[in-house]
């Protein structure tokens, strides 16, 4: 892949070494009719007297010889049996690079006992479990931030950015459909999470599902009483992730990372208005209209009986 800063492309470089070898241009007037150094000119030039247009793509930096590299037998060993770095007696990290240049899964995908790939759980009817976590994401200046104006242009509306804050985009998602609520909200304070959930509790009802427990981290706010007490008003069960394994909590975090690439930052915006504007229209697309790898292709939507033929 060429970086994207590169000043010549393959066809640039293959004008540069005409100009030189077939041309008779010398090293230095074709280094600065490119815009390039004297070593670039001359290594382009050279590349094509020994490889002709071919060689101006660029080459893997992969090296030729790895003297150090782990031996055929040892990667068979590691390759085949169980528990792979035990047995082989190599470091993990050495086994994950033969996993993945063999092209098999990591490590952390296959279960420990039986070598077989992980299968992610999911609860067998929407609102056994919902899963909800907050997402704090800068706010952009009147005018647009860096990614509409440039680092440069942009610069000036540093302080003012930094002077706004953040949005605290909470999220109720549902394990088995994947249908998601979010609200984008000041804070993440013990109140504003216990109201947020009384909020999605409704919105999820509205849905035709039932919020029977809720899966957070261990956040200050969702350990308060205030957080205890409006589950157990509304009926809810309140489960926490274990300290450290954020992956327990791995379905909500995706969408987040879903909504950073898909909405957040899918294009310039030249205002936070502009920007929360357009997060309807996102949100109502990812629950009734964009198809889920996670559930083979459908929509969270279609997973919730009574949603069927909404929202065309």
């Amino acid at each position: 892949m060429i970086h994207r800063n590169a000043p010549l492309t393959p066809t640039g470089r293959l004008r540069l070494a005409r100009c030189v070898v077939d041309d008779g241009w010398p090293l230095r007037r074709a280094a600065e009719r490119f815009q390039v150094s004297h070593t670039t000119a001359a290594r382009w030039a050279g590349r094509y007297q020994h490889h002709g247009p071919a060689g101006m793509q660029d080459r893997s930096s992969k090296p030729h010889h790895q003297p150090h590299r782990t031996s055929t037998a040892v990667e068979d060993k590691v390759v085949g049996p169980l528990r792979l770095a035990t047995r082989v007696g190599v470091a993990a990290s050495t086994a994950h690079r033969i996993l993945r240049r063999h092209g098999l899964p990591p490590l952390a995908a296959l279960d420990r006992a039986t070598g077989e790939p992980v299968r992610r759980y999911e609860r067998a009817r929407p609102g056994e479990l919902v899963h909800i976590d907050v997402k704090k994401l800068g706010r952009i200046p009147d005018g647009g931030g860096h990614k509409a104006l440039g680092r440069v242009a942009g610069s000036p509306n540093k302080d003012r950015r930094n002077g706004m804050g953040y949005a605290y985009l909470h999220t109720a998602l549902d394990d088995h459909s994947r249908l998601a609520y979010t609200e984008d909200l000041p804070d993440e304070t013990a109140p504003t999470c216990a109201a947020f959930l009384t909020r999605a509790t409704t919105w999820f009802a509205a849905q035709g599902v039932t919020v029977e427990r809720v899966l957070t981290d261990n956040a200050w706010a969702y350990t308060k009483n205030t957080w205890r007490q409006t589950c157990h008003d509304l009926g809810i069960q309140p489960r926490w992730t274990r300290p450290w394994r954020p992956q327990t909590n791995g379905k909500v975090e995706r969408f987040h990372r879903t909504l950073l690439d898909e909405w957040a930052y899918q294009r310039p915006y030249t205002s936070d208005a502009e920007r929360q504007a357009a997060f309807p229209d996102w949100l109502d697309w990812y629950n009734y209209h964009r198809p889920h790898t996670g559930i083979s292709g459908h929509t969270p939507a279609s997973r919730v009986t009574n949603l069927s033929g909404q929202h065309t």
